[in-house]
């Protein structure tokens, strides 16, 4: 193993921005790795579940050498050179952009789907100026160094290791951060509910017919229809957020059907982007998970969105993309999603999570335009990084915590 300064995670907690609050209610959860096994041990709660058939890159830097950045790709399997190239030269590049100087990357699975890759980095990092301190590959609970040669403390056989009964997990679990089981551990949290979907199927119907009895009886008025139902919709769930924010929680089946109706108009969907006030992301996360899990398959493309979102903000790359497949899942077409797919298979920080305009701008871009169809493009686009998603196949990276300044998930 290499023997450098040991770096340290941090993941901190959810807590309230107000500066007003105690300090203790940002404290950091903070743990020092000073050998593979605690490197190993941390990555499952940076992820947030435990990797498989993945190569995971750590980027460290500062004064502390602090883990700042992580982020997972799948392995090429079967063995595709041409892709191998194509995730090693988009790892590095992430990396230099993060302007990290110091790398760790583990791969998880044999030899002949890891070495490929590990030999590629070997070469792409270093001539970028970036030092590998530590290459690891992970198979059947044993792990092996590319960069040891020491067979004292790298046997050709492997080293042991309990990632879950290591002293930094045990601490990161205690602090609330535990680790999945798997990826597909992670997308069950964000599944349909089948205990509900006949009663939300009932109650988004009924929510139809009161978009439509809305929109009927202003133009009776005539008044704009249109514009009835988006101011209907914004302060439904203008009232969700604040329900949420102040711990409350919705269970109502009509009130959670109503709310997927109108987040379909964008109108309403873009007023509750401009909403995701960091400092109250974790509510927000409960709020838009809630509402995915409930939705009937044409309403869960808004509320995944707004749920990847809210997790890239909190540095929770792999919920933000199962978050995406959602709704991509639901429409692959859907303009957010490819969006928000595009920053984050880039690497880009939470920092870059900005929300995109102010309640009063949404609504002024939006003046004197219809509805439009849920998956249309915004009047103004979010970012000048996105564009469009990554073709099928290619280097996408699934960051897990991609940050300037202390490490979040």
């Amino acid at each position: 193993m290499t023997h450098s300064p040991p770096p340290s995670a941090d993941r901190p907690r959810d807590h309230d921005c107000s500066p007003s609050r105690p300090a203790g209610g940002g404290q950091n959860s903070r743990v020092q790795i000073g050998s593979p096994a605690g490197v190993l041990a941390v990555v499952p709660h940076l992820l947030g579940f435990h990797p498989a058939s993945s190569l995971v890159v750590l980027g460290i830097s500062g004064r502390r050498a602090q883990i700042r950045l992580a982020f997972r790709y799948d392995l090429p399997d079967p063995p595709d050179p041409s892709l191998a190239a194509e995730i090693a030269a988009h790892a590095t590049k992430v990396i230099t952009r993060q302007h990290i100087g110091v790398a760790i990357i583990v791969g998880y699975g044999p030899g002949t789907l890891v070495t490929p890759l590990a030999d590629l980095l070997r070469a792409l990092l270093p001539a970028a100026g970036i030092s590998i301190r530590e290459l690891l590959r992970v198979e059947s609970g044993r792990y092996w160094s590319y960069v040891c040669q020491d067979p004292a403390c790298c046997p050709p056989e492997g080293v042991p290791f309990d990632a879950a009964g290591h002293p930094a997990a045990l601490a990161l679990h205690r602090a609330g951060l535990a680790a999945y089981p798997d990826r597909a551990a992670l997308a069950g949290t964000l599944a349909a509910l089948p205990g509900a979907a006949a009663s939300m199927r009932l109650a988004t119907a009924c929510g139809l017919r009161r978009a439509e009895q809305l929109a009927a009886s202003a133009a009776a008025e005539g008044r704009d229809a249109a514009g009835v139902l988006a101011q209907a919709g914004r302060r439904a769930v203008r009232d969700a957020i604040g329900s949420y924010r102040a711990g409350g929680q919705i269970s109502d089946h009509d009130q959670l059907a109503w709310l997927t109706v109108v987040l379909a108009d964008l109108r309403v969907r873009d007023d509750a982007w401009a909403r995701m006030d960091p400092c109250h992301r974790a509510a927000h996360r409960r709020l838009w998970a809630d509402l995915v899990r409930h939705a009937q398959p044409d309403y869960v493309p808004a509320p995944a969105c707004l749920l990847a979102f809210t997790a890239w903000q909190s540095g929770d790359g792999a919920l933000a993309s199962v978050a995406i497949e959602r709704a991509l899942g639901a429409d692959p077409g859907y303009s957010m999603a490819l969006l928000l797919a595009e920053a984050i298979q880039a690497g880009l920080p939470p920092s870059a999570a900005r929300l995109p305009m102010t309640p009063e701008q949404v609504a002024a871009s939006y003046a004197g335009a219809g509805p439009g169809p849920a998956g249309a493009a915004r009047p103004r686009a979010a970012t000048p990084e996105m564009r469009k998603s990554a073709p099928a196949g290619s280097a996408a990276a699934e960051s897990a915590a991609a940050y300037p300044g202390t490490a979040e998930r």
